[in-house]
Formats: structure tokens, sequence, C-alpha cells
């Protein structure tokens, strides 16, 4: 159990190197991205599988630049639409990330020729698909490595 004195000295000792404390949090940063890219890349394949060629199409030789649409719209649109939400229409806040999804799979469709949406089923299962299959394997992932970082430090 740290004390009050203890805790503080550490916390200036982390100040006085700065270094350690912006490399763990590069790490942490480069984590979230490979993690993010993982749940994606398995969300769209899943959901390839689950919908079939005729609803939700995926070409392997255009999937990886499906798949870098995809990020970057999520990244660049998901903060603009919870904002846009916030503003305008508090009550689709809880939506963000399945109205982010479904743009940025209408993005990825539209600029590549990896991702062929082609029913109205396939983009309302696909965007719901997508959303929860790249949660889901990004958390995966996550809990995963953690396992076996605690795995690690008890051996």
């Amino acid at each position: 159990m740290h004390t009050g004195s203890a805790r503080a000295s550490s916390l200036l000792a982390a100040r006085e190197r700065p270094g350690r404390s912006s490399v763990s949090r590069m790490v942490r940063f480069l984590w979230s991205v490979l993690t993010t890219v993982i749940g994606a890349a398995v969300g769209l394949l899943l959901t390839a599988l689950i919908l079939g060629d005729e609803d939700f199409e995926i070409n392997a030789s255009g999937f990886i630049w499906a798949l870098v649409i995809f990020l970057l719209a999520q990244a660049i649109l998901s903060p603009f639409i919870l904002k846009m939400s916030v503003r305008y229409a508090s009550a689709l806040t809880g939506g963000v990330a399945l109205i982010s999804t479904f743009v940025a799979l209408l993005l990825a469709d539209i600029f590549s020729d990896g991702l062929s949406i082609k029913t109205l089923l396939g983009w309302v299962l696909g965007t719901v698909l997508v959303w929860l299959l790249s949660a889901l394997a990004g958390w995966l992932v996550g809990a995963v490595f953690l396992k076996n970082k605690l795995q690690d430090r008890r051996d």
C-alpha cells in the first residue's frame, strides 16, 4: 500500500523521466491501433462469411484498400458524428458507432473494389454485424494479450 508521500515521489520520478511515460503512451496508442485494425478486419471478413456474396461481398485483391478506407473513415467520422449528434440530435448519441460504421462502409463500398454491398439486407445487417464483430474481436484480442502478459509476469 502506498502512502501519500511515496505516491507523490513516484509521480515526481515519472515526471523527471518523460521518455518513459511517452514510450508507454506510444505503446498503448500502437496497441490500440493494432487491435482496431485486427477488429475491423475480422468484423468485415466474418460479416462477408455470414451474409454471403449475394449481400456483402469482399474481393480478396481489394480487401486491404477497403479496410484502410473503412478505418480512416471510422477514425475521422466518429468524432464528427458524435459532435453533431450531441449538438443537434442527442437521441442519436447512443447510435454514433452504428452511424459511423454505416458511413465508413458506404465510403469503402464507393471508393474501393474490395467491398461491395448489394442489398438492403446487406446494408442493414452488414452495418450491425461489422460494428458488433469488430468490437468483439478488438475486445478479445486485448483480453488474450492481457492474459498472456499476466501469465508471463507470473512465470
